[in-house]
């Protein structure tokens, strides 16, 4: 089960290039009964391990905005420390006491990360892509806040690595579709390695559990890449955001906030069925009468 988990998320990640680490943790912590700490720790190790390979591969086809990478990560390397850090010293003062609270911090993560996710598919249109972008003083502080922020996210609830990064590098950097996932992946890579690190001191990392899922996500990921001429983004990026939401909306309840199933699975069809009536919407805009 667990090495299916594996493959089904890594063809997700070669087609889109998101959702590891927000797939994964609710995955682990709502199927396979997995501690949320150990989830979270286990899940920034394989998602290290799947970035750096990733990351190495768009570094040598030229599609990594090393300026942009350096500076989100003097933001992000730290942050990732302070989330780890932050996390150890909440579970240890609070004990088992603190696990509902944690399951609270990744719903709250996985449900940015789908309105992230679905908002960057459905509303957000293109404008002023560039390939390379002038470092100005305003956009180096804004790469290392933005990377401070997402990295204490990303070290305490392993959520959001290339969801919203790669938002913030359509959003403030208007880096070309390409450039936007060579970054994101290569300075994930750096970002996940500092908090799983961080996590393994901590003895919160599973490596036969990590080690199983790359069993399938590594032919998941190339068969995911295979596919992606054939299998149209517009239509996936959405459906992941959909599947996200639920599984928001599945850990909340896991934490203790009752949450009807009704709402688990209605919530996210609503959301689907706006996103396709949208994007008929806009394809029956551009058609240009004859």
């Amino acid at each position: 089960m667990i090495i299916a988990f594996g493959l089904a998320v890594g063809v997700l990640v070669g087609l889109t290039g998101i959702g590891g680490g927000s797939l994964l943790t609710p995955l682990l912590i709502l199927v396979v009964g997995v501690k949320p700490v150990v989830a979270i720790g286990t899940d920034l190790f394989y998602g290290a391990v799947t970035k750096t390979v990733g990351g190495w591969r768009h570094l040598r086809q030229g599609t990594v905005d090393l300026g942009i990478s350096g500076w989100m990560a003097l933001g992000s390397v730290p942050g990732s420390l302070l989330g780890v850090l932050a996390l150890n010293a909440l579970q240890a003062s609070y004990g088992d006491a603190f696990e509902s609270v944690l399951l609270g911090f990744v719903a709250a993560a996985l449900l940015v990360v789908s309105l992230a996710i679905l908002g960057r598919a459905v509303f957000m249109r293109v404008f002023g892509e560039s390939e390379t972008v002038e470092l100005t003083p305003r956009l180096k502080t804004s790469a290392v806040v933005i990377g401070l922020t997402l990295g204490v996210l990303i070290g305490l609830t392993s959520v959001g690595s290339g969801a919203l990064i790669g938002l913030a590098l359509i959003l403030v950097f208007r880096l070309t579709p390409h450039r936007v996932v060579g970054t994101d992946v290569f300075h994930a890579a750096l970002l996940l390695w500092t908090a799983a690190l961080a996590h393994m001191a901590s003895g919160n990392v599973d490596f036969l559990l990590a080690g199983t899922l790359l069993l399938g996500s590594i032919p998941g990921v190339w068969l995911g890449t295979a596919l992606l001429p054939r299998v149209p983004a517009a239509g996936l990026r959405p459906a992941l955001g959909c599947v996200l939401l639920g599984a928001a909306l599945g850990v909340l309840s896991k934490a203790g906030i009752e949450v009807p199933g009704a709402v688990i699975v209605g919530v996210p069809l609503a959301a689907g069925a706006l996103a396709f009536a949208v994007h008929r919407t806009r394809r029956e805009e551009a058609v240009v009468p004859a």
